[in-house]
């Protein structure tokens, strides 16, 4: 038995506790399952018809969790955000329109900063959604729709500190919020469009076109070219091909590094070949509008390093490289 494996059969109090934690966490989550009701309903009803924001807000723990939800909201297609409901009865309660919908948390139901912008939300005409552990409490009596994230325990074991409880709350959010983007239709593109700046903003929004060598920098060189024109050609470029043109302009083929090995192998003399006699006929092409995600899947299927760029009429706009993609962030 490795030194590894006698370790991790070995009894251990922190591990008891964390799985301890884990279980009561689980089960606080699974819970929720069954009791999902027309509530829940109700809520995304309110959201999907909303003409505004969704105004999250919640105080401590909850708050914090409440901040998670409207970042989760906001990515997924439902315009939301996060208002302090200490600061909202001090002059941020103008974040919030008529127009717009609040998601409140509060496990007890009966925060003071919380409840305390009920009037005011009453008197505004704003429909309120309540996520409590106590669909009897004050914040879910006054709500139109509630959401009952109750657990019987903590899992402090001195069923204290909010642990159970933020956990069932934050996963009665995601599934809010995943519900909401079903309903709607929410794309990938659509996700992209609000992580321009992460990687799947990346692979989602890039095309072929933005990342091509193009004008000046696309390597060609003619049908009927000596096969040294078309080496220097690649050399001066130093993409690993260029691609052949016929009379019209438009893509013949392409000849590559792997061609010019494949040349060497079965040439002893190069002195008097054409590229037209050792090109790749008609070599990988791809459209400008193609997603740089799909060029990238393309090359590895193929087991290639670039790609000739063409418009519909088949003419050369372009030449793509692994590197690029790379130095893009696509992959």
């Amino acid at each position: 038995m490795t030194q590894h494996t006698s370790q991790a059969t070995q009894a251990s109090p922190l591990r008891d506790s964390a799985r301890r934690t884990l279980r009561l966490e689980q089960q606080a989550i699974g819970a929720l399952i069954d009791r999902l009701d027309a509530h829940f309903d109700g809520a995304c009803r309110l959201i999907l018809a909303c003409r505004g924001r969704v105004i999250v807000t919640g105080m401590g723990k909850s708050g914090h969790i409440a901040g998670k939800i409207a970042a989760t909201l906001a990515s997924t297609g439902t315009p939301a955000f996060f208002v302090h409901p200490g600061e909202a009865s001090h002059g941020d309660l103008g974040m919030i329109t008529p127009g717009d919908v609040v998601l409140a948390l509060s496990n007890s139901g009966e925060t003071a900063e919380v409840t305390a912008l009920l009037p005011l939300l009453k008197r505004m005409g704003v429909p309120l959604i309540s996520m409590t552990g106590r669909p009897a409490s004050t914040l879910a009596r006054h709500a139109e729709a509630h959401l009952n994230a109750g657990v019987e325990r903590e899992a402090c074991p001195l069923d204290l500190a909010p642990t159970a409880s933020t956990t069932a709350a934050l996963a009665l959010g995601d599934a809010l919020a995943v519900a909401l983007l079903e309903s709607r239709g929410f794309t990938a593109e659509e996700f992209a469009l609000s992580h321009p700046g992460g990687s799947l903003g990346k692979r989602l929004l890039l095309r072929v076109g933005d990342l091509m060598h193009d004008g000046a920098r696309l390597p060609r060189v003619p049908l009927g070219s000596p096969l040294r024109d078309a080496l220097l050609e690649i050399t001066r470029q130093g993409l690993g091909f260029t691609c052949v043109v016929d009379a019209q302009g438009r893509l013949a083929g392409v000849y590559t590094d792997g061609d010019l090995r494949r040349t060497l192998d079965q040439h002893s003399d190069l002195s008097g070949l054409t590229v037209d006699a050792v090109m790749t006929v008609p070599g990988r092409r791809v459209a400008p509008t193609m997603l740089a995600a799909e060029a990238v899947k393309l090359m590895e299927d193929h087991r290639i390093s670039a790609l000739a760029v063409v418009d519909d009429a088949g003419r050369p706009v372009g030449a793509l490289h692994m590197h690029d993609l790379l130095a893009s962030g696509v992959i």
